[in-house]
């Protein structure tokens, strides 16, 4: 995928299906999902997939927004609070009516009810999970 490519474009739709379903990716869409505000933080992102390294976890982050499926936003600087993240990811209008599309929101409650019984959060976690948001992100 390159930043050229529509979401919506049927001709490479099941190109972008393979692309978004690898595993590492797939595991990052979850995460959006699951998030309570479907906009984790990077560092939030890294601790919810302990077995890649942070550097793989942001080239997926990466390759996700340049193929139009997730955006990242940030809080504007008078929103800004020292030793929390300003900076978070979620999917875009255009990702998530792709993945609804494609069927692979399904399980989407389910993610979120998992995601509300982890109990051994490290504190950073909880704290970055508590931040503020952008408005309207």
């Amino acid at each position: 995928m390159n930043a050229g490519s529509s979401v919506g474009d049927d001709t490479t739709s099941r190109e972008l299906v393979h692309f978004v379903t690898q595993q590492t990716r797939f595991a990052l869409i979850n995460n959006f999902l699951q998030h309570p505000e479907q906009l984790p933080s990077m560092y939030e992102l890294e601790e919810l997939n302990p077995s890649v390294s942070d550097a793989t976890v942001y080239k997926h982050i990466q390759k996700l927004i340049d193929a139009g499926i997730v955006k990242e936003v940030a809080l504007d600087d008078d929103q800004r609070r020292q030793s929390y993240p300003w900076k978070f990811y979620g999917l875009t209008e255009d990702g998530r009516e792709f993945l609804e599309k494609h069927n692979l929101l399904a399980a989407e409650e389910t993610l979120q009810q998992i995601y509300d019984t982890i109990a051994d959060k490290p504190e950073k976690m909880v704290k970055y999970e508590n931040a503020p948001r952008p408005d309207g992100a």
